[in-house]
């Protein structure tokens, strides 16, 4: 399959914090989540990717090429939408369309009417006039009608009410069907059940899993033990465990149930995150 985003090697130091190796490879057409706790390198990533940071050192290409051999290229077929997006609150969209569309040889103005009409967004309305949802489809709006094939998510369900992202998730589907990649980054594991195809997940600067959706969750189970079962053997071959009310429930890989004679139940993306990550605080 061919990769439209390649990372190798990424990195990047800061005084308290750095980019370790970072590398990970997003296919055409499918969805990709980038998950991690905040301050685990998410954000320092997509601004590596997007040349907002300088890295130290690494190689990204987009489509086969780097920026240094092709970024006015690269940026004509890329589409970045965050949550929170704010424009001028009291310009009409149409003026900030009229505005944006001058950056771009393919914009396409047919395709930008038809998603204007597709998300139901009027262009007489300034961007204080609309709904946290509809400020991320009037932003993919302006990724989509330059003909961008690869989208870069941050965050963009943030904040929104769980029909409104449930709506978002629909249209990204969607747009994968249309052979559109995207690199989805969140903190809402539920949204990634539902549209990825394939997971990155970062820890304190290093890539931990990128690989299948399928084939990261399937590899786990979660196991609830009352406090006396809580064995030396079962503490040395968890991933993670956390505390509940009457005693605890333990992340295990699937293929140690049986030689630890446990019965655990499948884990979804938020279980074996959470579980990961409080195993790091013990």
């Amino acid at each position: 399959m061919e990769a439209v985003l390649s990372i190798k090697n990424l990195t990047k130091t800061y005084p308290a914090f750095k980019l370790d190796d970072v590398s990970f490879e997003v296919e055409k057409g499918k969805i990709m989540g980038f998950i991690g706790r905040n301050g685990a390198g998410k954000s320092t990533t997509l601004k590596s990717l997007l040349n907002f940071v300088h890295k130290d050192s690494g190689e990204i290409e987009f489509f086969g090429k780097t920026f240094e051999e092709a970024e006015t290229e690269i940026k004509q077929n890329l589409g970045f939408v965050s949550g929170g997006v704010d424009y001028y609150t009291k310009r009409k969209i149409k003026t900030i369309t009229s505005v944006t569309k001058r950056f771009y040889e393919n914009w396409d103005e047919e395709a930008y009417r038809g998603f204007m009409k597709e998300f139901s967004l009027d262009e007489n309305k300034t961007p204080d006039q609309l709904s946290a949802g509809m400020k991320v489809k009037y932003a993919l709006t302006l990724a989509l009608s330059h003909n961008a094939k690869l989208l870069i998510l941050d965050e963009p369900t943030s904040g929104l009410d769980p029909v409104s992202r449930d709506d978002l998730l629909d249209v990204f589907l969607s747009l994968a069907d249309r052979g559109i990649t995207i690199l989805f980054s969140t903190h809402i594991t539920s949204d990634l059940d539902k549209c990825a195809d394939d997971i990155t997940y970062i820890k304190e600067g290093k890539i931990i899993a990128s690989e299948p959706m399928k084939t990261f969750v399937d590899r786990y189970e979660v196991v609830t033990l009352a406090h006396d079962e809580m064995t030396p053997e079962i503490e040395a071959s968890i991933v993670g465990h956390r505390r509940t009310k009457d005693g605890f429930t333990v992340l295990i890989e699937k293929d140690k149930a049986p030689d630890l004679k446990l019965k655990g139940e499948k884990a979804d993306l938020e279980a074996i995150m959470v579980h990961i990550e409080k195993e790091a605080q013990q």
